[in-house]
């Protein structure tokens, strides 16, 4: 069910991590608005991950604060509400597909028939019914990423917060992803969702460009390629980066 929440999903103010001595995410405030498509987009060492992280509850921060669905990061209230896909697959490989969607299932309190058409729905979701009883340890890195992806995704959480989802996965894969991310939102679940690829911008209601680890820009990809008269987000993104006042490899 989706929280009864009227705010933004994700409201963050001063947010502050150090690593070792250096700051990762130096003063970062943002909000991300409820029943949205909100991509997260920027070079690697950006703070796409650690910021995810502190969304998520498991970063710990030097100050700031963290709110999610209108309570603290990571609190107990959250544990279904909340679900995480992290860029590298999270799964039990001694467990079949279906073993482990069940076991997130489970985890999240979905029991009997319930789930059981949770498991069945999310199979579909992420084009694994063929392979449902073969042992994770036995997949490509492409199908463990789905299994991981189908995790997070059985519960039906009211915020998917995802760590770069589609890497690896075929063009027609991540065009159906794409399409269960935005039938999502258009029921009132929230996606944050960390992309390396471009033309997967055009697919968001809003995105947060982040560089060095704070907030480049923060708009919707047609203000994006307005604000820069670029032809594509790859090129906007480049445009931004040089009117920060530096060059970054993408």
């Amino acid at each position: 069910m989706i929280k009864d929440h009227d705010g933004p999903a994700i409201a963050i103010s001063g947010l502050r991590v150090v690593r070792g001595k250096r700051p990762v995410i130096p003063d970062l405030t943002l909000e991300v608005p409820a029943g949205q498509v909100v991509g997260l987009l920027g070079p690697s060492g950006s703070g796409k991950s650690t910021l995810m992280r502190a969304v998520v509850g498991v970063q710990i921060v030097a100050g700031g604060t963290v709110r999610v669905l209108g309570h603290e990061a990571g609190s107990p209230a959250l544990r279904r509400d909340v679900g995480y896909v992290t860029q590298t697959p999270s799964v039990y490989g001694d467990l079949t597909i279906r073993g482990n969607i069940s076991y997130f299932g489970r985890a999240v309190g979905l029991r009997g028939a319930e789930l059981h058409d949770a498991v069945d729905r999310t199979l579909v979701e992420v084009d694994l019914v063929s392979h449902a009883d073969v042992l994770v340890r036995d997949l490509s890195g492409g199908q463990e990423s789905r299994v991981s992806l189908a995790g997070a995704l059985v519960g039906r959480p009211t915020l998917l917060v995802l760590d770069e989802p589609t890497v690896g996965l075929d063009p027609v894969l991540r065009r159906d992803l794409w399409d269960l991310f935005r039938r999502l939102a258009q029921q009132g679940h929230s996606l944050m969702v960390s992309s390396h690829v471009m033309d997967e911008a055009a697919r968001c209601d809003r995105l947060v460009l982040l560089r060095d680890g704070r907030v480049l820009a923060d708009l919707t990809p047609a203000e994006l390629l307005s604000s820069t008269g670029q032809p594509d987000a790859d090129a906007a993104f480049l445009a931004l980066v040089d009117a920060a006042g530096g060059e970054e490899i993408w």
